[in-house]
């Protein structure tokens, strides 16, 4: 942002002070899109209550995964509401697998009665072995990092709820699963 104003700053012809205005407002989209995501994802955006709007939920994916024109989303979703803990499960398995999908593909979410389940599909999956061994409880992997936060609070939410599955058996596919937490237990 700061440079895009710099530019507009200095410029005279009217064109490209219209394309620094463009660049200016696309980054700013980007970083209230992101700020949203993980609102949403790490923090106690719902403090209000134990559930979100499943439309904020599904907009704040969206945002997150429409930097990357390389990458389409499928959203399958019924319930008009979510609970906080599947909404923190759902939006860290998809960053994960979105994250996995290197050279774009296909990224579905779903959520049905507290199962949340996320499919990558692409040319080329990278799955960080770090979030791997988080995700599935190896030895040493207890302890949080920033890199691995958010397999760690998957892991963490998802032990109340059954744990953690992982599928990457098939070249260029990812199935990420996990239950949440019955609010009020855990």
């Amino acid at each position: 942002l700061g440079n895009g104003l710099e530019l507009l700053a200095d410029e005279r012809d009217e064109d490209m002070r219209q394309r620094c205005m463009e660049l200016v407002a696309d980054s700013a989209r980007a970083a209230a899109d992101k700020l949203k995501f993980f609102r949403l994802a790490f923090g106690a955006a719902s403090a209000a209550g134990d559930e979100l709007a499943a439309t904020d939920v599904r907009d704040a994916l969206a945002g997150l995964v429409r930097g990357n024109k390389r990458v389409e989303l499928g959203w399958l979703v019924e319930d008009a509401r979510i609970g906080r803990d599947a909404a923190k499960l759902l939006l860290n398995l998809a960053l994960i697998a979105f994250d996995a999908l290197v050279r774009g593909g296909r990224l579905d979410v779903g959520l049905e009665g507290g199962e949340v389940a996320v499919r990558a599909e692409g040319p080329r999956l990278a799955l960080d072995p770090a979030l791997r061994a988080v995700l599935v409880g190896e030895a040493g992997a207890e302890t949080a990092n920033p890199r691995t936060a958010g397999a760690w609070l998957v892991r963490h939410l998802a032990a109340d709820g059954g744990g953690v599955a992982l599928a990457d058996a098939d070249a260029g596919l990812l199935v990420l699963a996990a239950t949440a937490p019955v609010a009020g237990q855990g």
